[in-house]
């Protein structure tokens, strides 16, 4: 260790931690960034242009990219929706996650292979984060350092957070697990610039199934927040379906994944959560990456005013800033699901609904700039009139 004292204690190196720590180390804040690494977080690795360009991201971190998502309904009816001028990447979480938080490391800030253990406060009211670092043989001796302030990034169910914030058990969470399986490159039906999506109750009973193109891997998925309903069972039906089950599966991954952001973030002092720790993952789709990065940006500038001032509320400025740029989009993502991912019956009309070229239109649009299409009203007034068709069972299926 090169101190035993931070400005900052960035705990987890996921895409919002690494953010927060490379905007901070940018700033001449002494940050220390501590994560076990080792383990992928399951994930369908897609990235949205704005992403790309809000964030520097590389050329060379994005494993295929993707110009058309295709909708599979129950009944197996598909619908294309193809990209127009543009892509969505993809990425690997392994490596994704590696070159954010070298790019931390690189702009000042101190990385630590370890696991927090337990945050306390010296006599004089600074706290300590205590850790274990991790080595080859295994986990080595605890050790701590002081710090002004504490970013907790260590994803959804974080440890920080039900310690430390009011109100953190406030929240659901959908259980995701997926395959990273060999892309079948010499089959003549796989397209490599195309995603899969499965709206079908054996995949998924409140969710979707995926399978997501990754350059020489892909990454075959469902998540659930029914606890009896078994997700490995449902990928290997997927794997199946898709005619992937005959294919090399090179590992397994799952984790818990929040459904909605967490009704408080700070601790009124010196802790602040970002990324699954603070529940910014997107209803509906189960978005995360984007999602974590801006929370991240926003906690560092969050976090660098309450240095400067030295007044926690400052804290405060992160969650409102998100729910601000974004909390219209959640709200509208979660009443999605919860009218459309009901059963088999709304969910064939789902997939229906997505052959309207103006849902196509602005759907894609929203999505790539992660902002609500407010231009062509009369295409919203005819996308709500076909939507209520379908939910009171007036439209054609």
């Amino acid at each position: 260790m090169n101190t035993s004292q931070y400005d900052v204690v960035v705990v987890g190196g996921g895409p919002s931690g690494a953010t927060a720590a490379d905007d901070l180390a940018r700033q001449g804040w002494s940050v220390l960034l501590i994560d076990r690494q080792g383990r992928t977080k399951p994930c369908g690795g897609a990235i949205p242009p704005r992403l790309i360009k809000d964030f520097e991201i590389p050329d060379h971190l994005l494993v295929a990219k993707v110009r058309c998502a295709r909708m599979i309904s129950p009944k197996n009816n598909q619908v294309d929706m193809h990209i127009e001028d543009g892509f969505v990447a993809m990425v690997n979480r392994d490596s994704f996650d590696e070159w954010l938080r070298e790019r931390a490391h690189s702009h000042g800030a101190t990385r630590l292979r370890a696991v927090c253990d337990k945050i306390t406060r010296d006599p004089d009211g600074v706290s300590r984060v205590h850790f274990n670092s991790v080595q080859a043989q295994g986990v080595g001796e605890p050790d701590s350092v002081r710090t002004r302030m504490i970013v907790a990034a260590d994803g959804a169910r974080s440890e920080i957070a039900r310690q430390h914030i009011e109100g953190s058990e406030k929240t659901k969470y959908v259980f995701a697990y997926h395959e990273i399986i060999r892309a079948p490159l010499q089959d003549p039906s796989y397209d490599p610039h195309r995603c899969d999506v499965y709206y079908q109750g054996i995949i998924s009973p409140d969710f979707y199934g995926w399978v997501f193109p990754h350059g020489d891997t892909m990454s075959v998925g469902t998540g659930s927040a029914d606890k009896g309903f078994s997700l490995r069972g449902s990928v290997g039906k997927l794997r199946e379906i898709a005619g992937l089950n005959q294919v090399e599966t090179l590992r397994r991954e799952g984790a818990p994944i929040p459904l909605k952001p967490l009704p408080r973030w700070e601790n009124g002092r010196d802790i602040v959560l970002t990324g699954d720790a603070a529940g910014v993952v997107a209803p509906a789709s189960g978005e995360g990456i984007y999602y974590a990065m801006a929370c991240g940006r926003m906690v560092a500038e969050a976090v660098q005013n309450a240095l400067k001032t030295g007044d926690a509320t400052c804290l405060k400025q992160a969650r409102k800033q998100f729910l601000k740029e974004h909390g219209q989009v959640f709200w509208i993502l979660g009443l999605l699901q919860y009218f459309w991912y009901q059963n088999d019956k709304r969910r064939e009309r789902f997939v229906k609904v997505c052959e309207d070229p103006d849902v196509q239109r602005l759907t894609f649009e929203s999505y790539m700039n992660k902002k609500l299409v407010r231009k062509k009203p009369m295409a919203h007034i005819r996308i709500f009139f076909k939507d209520l068709a379908h939910l009171l069972g007036f439209a054609r299926v």
